[in-house]
């Protein structure tokens, strides 16, 4: 099929006769334009901020998320319309570079996100314009709300860590009221050259020029949300499980007040979806700790603050939570602390620090949760605990109870299973302190809450492991696999990949008896800052004789901004600043068929 784009004075005409109404189209800049972009929550310029992962269908409906596209160094997701003009002058251009920089590692996509294209125009798009790289329908303008696109077209250039390192127009051949037979300027094709040679692009940001993207109307009835009846609920039950006093979160969400006074950034951060925090890819494994938002919530939330945060009426309450004095797994049968307040020095690195304390436990207790609280959060880089018998002198190869890093979930294990703790045992407590410049004391806790009465089924764990790797200097994917196998029926409770500062992303896989594989878990963005315990939300059945995979992969190039030192190799540590690979699993037996 030949396609026939229209002539330059031919749309010249066309937007010129709709001069009266340019402004309603976004074809022109002016105040009132700028003015409901900024009452749409979006900046003007988003290079430097992470785009978390998403999953949209593209024009055949088949599911694409951009983790789909982790081994490309580059991508280019261009915002596209199949009316725009000036956009589908574009195309060509597109096609153009897509083919240019097909075997440099860059991959392009389009989105799609206007409300008057249906998947059928898209598909119909597609094919005129023969558009050779997937086009994502964004229906519900998830994806322009998470890049905080504008206008079609609009390009942005992801790195490796999806990071926006460069955001506008293509290039400046096209306006709205002229057309060059070259450009003069090349900012896409700039920016990559510049960022295949490991060089910052020069120009960042460029204003795109084309067609405004009507924002679609979130909830028709804005003024019947209330934080009464509708956002307090949502709070409760996704944020104030960890915002509220005396845990690691800035600050609280269980009030009124306390959601008024930070609504600005409840919506950029649920916009944006960077909280609540949650980085495992949906498409695989049901988890009951899932706290990500659905779109339904997203929108409640933003409707609620762009209609001046009401209140409503008191009596639409929701009934109030109590937490049990900060403690997330709610108020502790048994709390028990350091023996003594640790001196952290004021700099240098700090040796592990092991610390015993006596349960004098009269009796085997069994544990259904626990929870690991450290005393200055500042300094405590993680805890795990761990039980000996009286008298012993081991500090290492014990059985944990619990553990914390940053971002991690206490042990709460499902009803009729838990850990059993003998009568009389020591715990034995691991520290590791990161100083902060001053001396600093600390002097951590444990609170335990017990099975009402003892389970039939203990939980057990295991760790697939591997601490014999290196990652180059500078390598941006490097891969690491581990694995460990059940010689028995089991039934898996949850799952915690463990990085450091170079992860890039995790997954488990079961390799089963019969040769079947299946994805259990995937982290497509791995966040050091939030290593979350991914808890099936039922016991999930392997059979004897699965292997369970786990595949990481690390970045130790530049483009990793946690990243210490990318011109040294890296191998395994316990610092933060060297590296770990392990798939931790907790389980239980299953039962006999």
């Amino acid at each position: 099929m030949t396609t026939r784009l229209p002539t330059w004075p031919s749309l010249l005409i066309a937007l010129l006769a709709i001069a009266p109404v340019i402004t309603s189209l976004g074809l022109a800049e002016d105040t009132s334009s700028k003015k409901s972009d900024e009452k749409a929550g979006k900046t003007s310029n988003r290079v430097g901020q992470t785009v978390s992962n998403f999953i949209l269908p593209d024009h055949t409906g088949k599911q694409t998320a951009l983790a789909d596209l982790k081994d490309a160094r580059f991508v280019v997701a261009v915002f596209m319309g199949t009316r725009c003009p000036i956009g589908n002058a574009y195309v060509p251009t597109l096609l153009d570079l897509q083919k240019a920089y097909a075997g440099k590692g860059v991959r392009f996509i389009g989105i799609n996100p206007n409300l008057s294209d249906s998947t059928e125009d898209i598909s119909t798009h597609v094919e005129k314009f023969k558009v050779t790289f997937p086009v994502l329908v964004d229906s519900e303008q998830r994806a322009a709300d998470l890049f905080g696109a504008q206008r079609t077209p609009e390009v942005f250039v992801l790195d490796a860590r999806r990071t926006i390192r460069y955001q506008g127009r293509i290039d400046d051949r096209f306006g709205y009221l002229y057309k060059r037979e070259k450009s003069r300027k090349q900012e896409l094709q700039e920016a990559l050259d510049q960022l295949l040679d490991g060089k910052p692009v020069a120009v960042a940001s460029t204003e795109a020029v084309g067609c405004l993207i009507t924002r679609k109307e979130r909830l028709k009835e804005q003024g019947t949300i209330t934080y009464a009846r509708h956002v307090s609920r949502i709070l409760q039950q996704k944020c104030a499980e960890c915002h509220h006093k005396n845990t690691a979160a800035p600050f609280s969400l269980v009030s009124y007040d306390d959601a008024k006074n930070w609504s600005s950034t409840i919506k950029e951060a649920v916009v944006q979806r960077r909280m609540p925090p949650w980085h495992a890819d949906p498409r695989y494994g049901h988890f009951s700790n899932n706290m990500r938002l659905t779109q339904k919530e997203i929108d409640t939330l933003v409707a609620w603050i762009d209609n001046g945060t009401p209140m409503g009426e008191t009596c639409d309450l929701p009934p109030k939570k109590e937490y049990g004095d900060g403690w997330v797994i709610g108020k502790p049968d048994a709390v028990f602390k350091m023996p003594r307040k640790y001196t952290v020095k004021a700099r240098g690195t700090v040796r592990y620090q092991y610390f015993v304390t006596k349960t004098n436990f009269q009796e085997d207790v069994w544990v259904q949760a626990a929870e690991a609280r450290p005393g200055n959060r500042s300094v405590v880089h993680h805890i795990i605990v761990y039980f000996r018998p009286a008298g012993s002198r081991r500090t290492r190869r014990l059985k944990s109870i619990v553990g914390t890093a940053p971002g991690e979930d206490p042990e709460i294990w499902p009803l009729g299973t838990g850990k059993k703790i003998p009568a009389g045992s020591e715990l034995v407590w691991q520290l590791h302190y990161t100083p902060t410049g001053k001396v600093e004391t600390d002097r951590s806790e444990v609170g335990l809450i017990f099975c009402k009465k003892p389970p039939k089924r203990p939980v057990r764990g295991k760790a697939a492991i591997n601490a014999r790797f290196q990652i180059p200097p500078g390598a941006s994917n490097h891969r690491v696999v581990s694995s460990t196998r059940f010689s028995r029926d089991a039934e898996l409770i949850s799952l915690m990949p463990h990085m450091h500062l170079r992860g890039k992303d995790f997954l488990y896989r079961a390799l089963y008896p019969d040769g079947k594989k299946e994805v259990l878990l995937s982290v497509p963005g791995y966040d050091f800052n939030w290593q979350h315990r991914y808890r099936f939300a039922k016991p999930f059945r392997v059979p004897a004789g699965t292997k369970i995979e786990c595949i990481a992969h690390f970045d130790n190039s530049t483009d990793n901004p946690a990243n210490p030192d990318p011109k040294k190799a890296v191998r395994w540590g316990d610092q933060t600043w060297q590296e770990m690979m392990i798939g931790f699993i907790n389980y239980i037996d299953a039962p006999v068929r």
